[in-house]
């Protein structure tokens, strides 16, 4: 008999899940019908756990406003607020740090930079690295591709301020979780197709890529609690405003959708054998070897969506942040 996704887990990434579900309630926080209380309660659990934090010592914090102009984003992206930013910039890094773009997590339609502090003080201490986390509009309230280009804005501003951040615009990379992930290989398409910035690196993490939902983990992970199949397909419908899987959808806002995935910057991008993107990470995976692109990528035996998240005291997840922190700094200080 064919154990059941929940059967596969890790256990100590078990006893996480099962905390987590103790406090959202059976089927997890993308279960909570109402978006905006959905939102409100994940804002609620982000300010507690961010009031944990240790000051950010070695740190320096700042936010800024990233502008919009057509110089700056795609041709057809329209006029729009500027975006928010937040600058984590290691005290001592010197004149020239490498700069990672961080996109948040939460399904297009919920997360925010607040919800990724910790990540973002992390990366930018352990790389150490400047890291510039944005602030991105969600869905539906801005449907795709308002959030990549967003985020290419302020990969452009990220470029164009780096004399002032300290950053040595040769040595870019993108970086991001499950929807952020796909932000990540959005923007590192985008960048490629407009000749935007060149990027050294990228590192999409269990990326949200395809809208269509039909490959065999996505139908076969639908009651684990975190991100099941159906919040995944609520999620598309949202962000592609009711085109998720058809020939409307927008291509630039779903990275599997892309039919040239040939001269992208190297990567690093992993995923959980639990995980309803397993399939389509592979796939995507496989595509970019097959276009010549170098990739390192990661299959997590028993490990859920966002494992490293819930369980951060896993043995898996220790494993799973080194190995991330090791090609990072493989990719962007050597």
């Amino acid at each position: 008999m064919t154990p059941s996704p929940r059967d596969r887990i890790d256990p100590e990434c078990l006893a996480g899940l099962d905390a987590m579900l103790a406090a959202s309630g059976p089927g997890g926080f993308a279960a909570i019908p109402d978006l905006v209380e959905r939102r409100r309660i994940l804002a609620e659990l982000t300010a507690a756990a961010a009031s944990t934090l240790p000051a950010a010592e070695g740190l320096t914090i700042s936010d800024h406003l990233a502008p919009r102009t057509t110089a700056t984003t795609a041709p057809d992206a329209g006029q729009g607020p500027p975006v928010p930013v937040r600058v984590y910039r290691p005290v001592g890094a010197g004149p020239r740090a490498p700069g990672i773009l961080l996109m948040h997590g939460g399904g297009m339609v919920a997360g925010s930079i607040d919800q990724e502090e910790a990540v973002a003080r992390r990366v930018a201490s352990e790389v150490p690295a400047v890291v510039v986390s944005v602030g991105y509009r969600l869905a539906p309230e801005h449907p795709a591709p308002a959030a990549v280009h967003d985020c290419y804005a302020a990969l452009m501003w990220l470029a164009a301020s780096a004399a002032e951040l300290g950053v040595d615009a040769r040595r870019l990379a993108v970086f991001g979780r499950s929807a952020g992930g796909g932000l990540a290989a959005a923007v590192a398409l985008l960048a490629r197709d407009l000749g935007g910035p060149a990027l050294r690196f990228q590192m999409p993490l269990y990326p949200m890529l395809d809208d269509r939902n039909t490959t065999a983990s996505s139908h076969e992970i639908v009651d684990v609690g975190v991100w099941d199949r159906a919040a995944n397909v609520e999620a598309w419908d949202l962000y592609l405003s009711g085109h998720r899987g058809d020939d409307e959808a927008v291509a630039a806002a779903v990275p599997a959708r892309a039919q040239d995935l040939a001269e992208l910057p190297p990567a690093f991008i992993d995923v959980g054998t639990v995980d309803l993107f397993r399939d389509e990470v592979i796939e995507y995976v496989a595509r970019l070897v097959g276009a010549g692109v170098p990739v390192e990528f990661h299959l997590w035996p028993g490990v859920f969506h966002a494992a490293e998240k819930f369980a951060p005291e896993a043995r898996i997840s220790h494993r799973i942040w080194d190995v991330r922190f090791a090609a990072l700094r493989a990719a962007l200080l050597t």
